[in-house]
């Protein structure tokens, strides 16, 4: 019997910790990847995507800092793909690894995934997406004057990143390439980097200097695959009101009305949870039947066991706090 269609969706800063090198992002993957078999155990379907901020702005710095008049640095969206690419190498290798260890057998693609966005979309006149890693300011003083035309904010009292257009997703060019993939016994890893960010026009997909963001682009993926689940991986076990106060208390069961009032009362901060948030309740919103869950990658064997995690639901007749 098929089990539930569940989109996991992995962030960037779970695979790049404090070390860049490419052996510690593979390490991080091979054991995010013993988490996720647990699914694959139970019979799911399972679709992954993941985030490359912290990859995708240390690449952008590699190459601008390599780049001579007759080898120019590649635009943004070429290098989302470029990591689409070099991430999903990692980590199809690692779960075909998880795999064979727990004596499964399921073929494992990386598709190279384009999102469409809209021209119109006000994210293109007002950067707000961080890339890359922290810098005191005189780092970050000091890239400026090489390179004027970088954004840069103050991000959460860690320090300064570089921000980018971040639009919204209007559709995934290959989410009936993923479909069939899931149709095919395939485990795909998609919408890398929260997809390459394209617009439409004449027939062409255009690229743009752009970073979409992951949660908002699986969400939009689960919605046209039909998924049942959409998990969001976070650095928390659950969603927290009052976050860091006396009165906080964390959510485990919620619905979308009485998470909507949360958004309101300026709860969850942008840039962090906010945007989880947000695309937790548009998958419920748009897959009435299905659920969206923000936890740990930790936690996911609690949740497999036991539902542990931040659920939320169209409707729920209980909301649980702990």
């Amino acid at each position: 019997m098929t089990g539930r269609r569940i989109v996991v969706a992995l962030g960037g800063n779970a695979i790049l910790a404090k070390d860049a090198s490419a052996e510690a992002q593979q390490r991080a993957l091979q054991e995010t990847a013993r988490h996720l078999v647990n699914f694959v155990k139970e019979g799911d379907q399972l679709i992954i995507t993941h985030g490359n901020g912290p990859q995708v702005g240390n690449l952008l710095l590699q190459q601008a800092a390599g780049s001579t008049e007759t080898n120019p640095p590649m635009p943004l969206d070429t290098a989302v793909a470029m990591t689409q690419g070099s991430i999903g190498y990692w980590l199809q290798n690692a779960l075909t690894t998880a795999l064979a260890e727990q004596g499964l057998s399921s073929d494992v693609a990386t598709l190279v995934t384009q999102v469409v966005v809209s021209d119109d979309d006000p994210a293109f006149t007002h950067p707000t997406k961080p890339i890359g890693p922290f810098y005191d300011l005189t780092a970050m003083q000091k890239i400026n004057a090489t390179h004027p035309e970088f954004e840069f904010v103050e991000d959460a009292g860690r320090g300064f990143r570089r921000v980018v257009p971040s639009p919204r997703p209007v559709d995934v060019k290959e989410a009936g390439v993923v479909k069939a993939m899931v149709n095919a016994g395939i485990i795909p890893i998609a919408c890398g980097g929260g997809g390459v960010p394209v617009v439409s026009s004449h027939n062409q997909l255009i690229g743009r200097e752009a970073v979409i963001d992951k949660d908002f682009a699986s969400e939009k993926l689960a919605e046209l695959v039909e998924a049942d689940l959409l998990i969001i991986l976070t650095a928390v076990d659950h969603v927290y009101v009052d976050f860091n106060q006396p009165t906080q208390r964390a959510l485990t069961k919620v619905a979308i009305d009485e998470l909507r009032e949360y958004v309101t009362d300026g709860q969850f901060a942008a840039g962090s949870m906010l945007p989880k948030v947000e695309a937790a309740m548009a998958f419920v919103t748009h897959r009435p039947t299905g659920q969206a869950v923000i936890t740990s990658l930790e936690n996911l064997a609690d949740y497999v066991q036991t539902g542990s995690g931040t659920v939320i639901s169209s409707q729920a007749l209980v909301t649980d706090y702990d």
